[in-house]
Parts: structure tokens; C-alpha cells; sequence
């Protein structure tokens, strides 16, 4: 990892009508457009969905690095994350977001080590650790029973 700070730019582009087109140093370029609930088409990438998305995002990389630490072998990890916004007090914000993380391991892993792993990724997230809505997370551990068969 680089020293920090670190410091991320993003440009966003738009006309009176129309997506708004993001750009980021090398990136390729990504349209948003506000969702269904705000009067928008519904079939692009929004700021909320973008955020949710980081959300989820940030917490699978945060596992990799906790579980590569760790030594923690895991096969899969699938993330879905809502994030609820809300009118509190007259000003409308996310104020939490649920993270639901299904992880799968090898046979033979301990469950708890797992379930310490996707704690710690949930403490660790630096997007969640941003926010000042709530975090809550929903863990699933697997054991994979195939690979005890496959192993005998």
C-alpha cells in the first residue's frame, strides 16, 4: 500500500438532460442517471446504487486481505448489500445498510475462524468506516462437504 493520504478524482460531466458521465484517470468511462424512485429510468447505475455497491465492494476486498492474513482458505464469498434511505428530521439520507455475506470454505476449516475473518472485514471496511448510517452484517459460513469427498 502506498503512504497515505491518498487522494481519489472523479469527474462528472452532464447536460440539463441525460445520464451524467463519470471519469476517473484511466477508468473506463461509467453513465449514472438517477433510479426509478426519484423519477429516474431505472436502468443505470446511480449515485445510491454506487454506494451500496462500494459498501459491498469494499467489504469483499477488506475479507481477502483479512483472510490472506489470516491464512483462512475460503472457496466464495457473495455480498448483497441494502442500503435503506430515509427522510430523518427533514433530511434525507442512507441511514443503514445491510450486509449479507455467504461464505463458503473448504472442509475442515473451522467456522469460527471464518466467522472472525468476516467480523474483522466488517470493522475494517474503510468505505463503511466513512459513513455515518449504520452497518449491520448478516453472515452465512459453508462448509464445503464436497471437498471433504473429494480429499478421502
Amino acid at each position: 500500500m502506498k503512504p497515505l493520504p491518498h487522494v481519489y478524482q472523479v469527474g462528472a460531466t452532464a447536460a440539463p438532460e441525460g445520464d451524467v458521465e463519470l471519469q476517473a484517470g484511466r477508468l473506463p468511462f461509467l453513465h449514472s442517471a438517477p433510479p426509478a424512485e426519484f423519477g429516474g429510468p431505472g436502468d443505470r447505475w446511480s449515485p445510491e446504487t454506487f454506494l451500496a455497491a462500494a459498501v459491498g465492494d469494499c467489504f469483499v476486498l477488506t475479507f481477502r486481505a483479512v483472510a490472506r492474513a489470516a491464512k483462512l482458505p475460503w472457496a466464495s464469498l457473495r455480498v448483497d448489500v441494502a442500503g435503506t434511505l430515509d427522510r430523518i428530521d427533514r433530511v434525507t439520507r442512507f441511514t443503514g445498510f445491510d450486509v449479507r455475506a455467504h461464505l463458503l470454505v473448504p472442509a475442515g476449516t473451522p467456522v469460527n475462524q471464518a466467522e472472525a475473518a468476516l467480523l474483522k472485514a466488517e470493522q475494517n471496511c474503510l468505505i463503511s468506516n466513512s459513513l455515518s448510517s449504520t452497518v449491520h452484517l448478516h453472515a452465512d459460513v459453508v462448509v464445503d462437504q464436497s471437498s471433504a469427498q473429494d480429499a478421502a
